[in-house]
């Protein structure tokens, strides 16, 4: 069932640079546009980052789905969960027939994610919600998520600033996803939006903070996000 609405004429003008009082308080115009910035230039790179809109209220979110190959087949010494992007076109194709397909998922699963970003009404902040399934339907588990997660970020996660991965019902679908909790996000953000004023460098807070928060839970974004940005000054 399709909620939403692509990003075509989704556009907000007004002066990039900002104060720091503005920065603190991330409210919903300056979250739209920002997104907005950012899925411009994922429509360029062909990244599959759109907005979507709810039918029953106003409030929108960025998206993107695409899909991983999980090794299954460690060894001694090694992660189980080795992981690389496929494209969806080649995730659809895979072999059919039984045989095929328990050859195939003897040393891979293909696992199927979701990424959205939402608007914090409460922290003024962006919030990533995500969920994720193998292509029979059948979702991933939180203790799933948790292994998937590199060791680096599992020290992270668990020295904050993200606190925990939780399990939470999405704001405008209803429906139950995974989400990196908002409370430490202006904590992190704030310095480096201090710094880039310091040096007098535009940034986009969306990607500046996706970077961040996005490779905790396997979403990493091309270097040239970042350098969009700094054209834009």
């Amino acid at each position: 069932m399709n909620q939403g609405r692509s990003s075509g004429g989704f556009h907000f003008h007004f002066q990039l640079s900002f104060s720091m009082e503005e920065d603190e308080f991330f409210g919903e115009k300056m979250f739209q546009h920002y997104c907005a910035e950012f899925i411009k230039h994922s429509q360029q790179i062909g990244d599959g980052w759109e907005w979507r809109t709810s039918k029953d209220c106003s409030d929108g979110y960025m998206c993107k789905t695409h899909f991983q190959i999980k090794n299954g087949m460690g060894h001694p010494g090694t992660s189980a969960h080795v992981q690389e992007c496929l494209p969806m076109e080649e995730a659809l194709e895979l072999p059919l027939d039984d045989s095929e397909v328990t050859e195939t998922t003897a040393a891979t699963e293909v696992i199927k994610y979701e990424y959205h970003v939402l608007h914090s009404c409460s922290y003024q902040v962006p919030v990533l919600y995500f969920r994720a399934s193998f292509l029979d339907g059948r979702p991933l588990a939180l203790t799933d998520i948790w292994e998937g997660v590199h060791e680096c970020y599992k020290m992270r996660l668990q020295q904050g600033p993200w606190d925990t991965i939780t399990q939470q019902e999405h704001p405008i679908l209803g429906q139950p996803f995974f989400v990196l909790h908002p409370c430490k996000t202006s904590e992190f953000m704030t310095p480096l939006l201090k710094n880039s004023q310091k040096i007098n460098r535009n940034v986009n807070y969306i990607t500046s903070w996706l970077s961040i928060v996005g490779p905790v839970v396997g979403l990493n974004l091309p270097l040239s996000y970042a350098r969009a940005a700094f054209q834009d000054e």
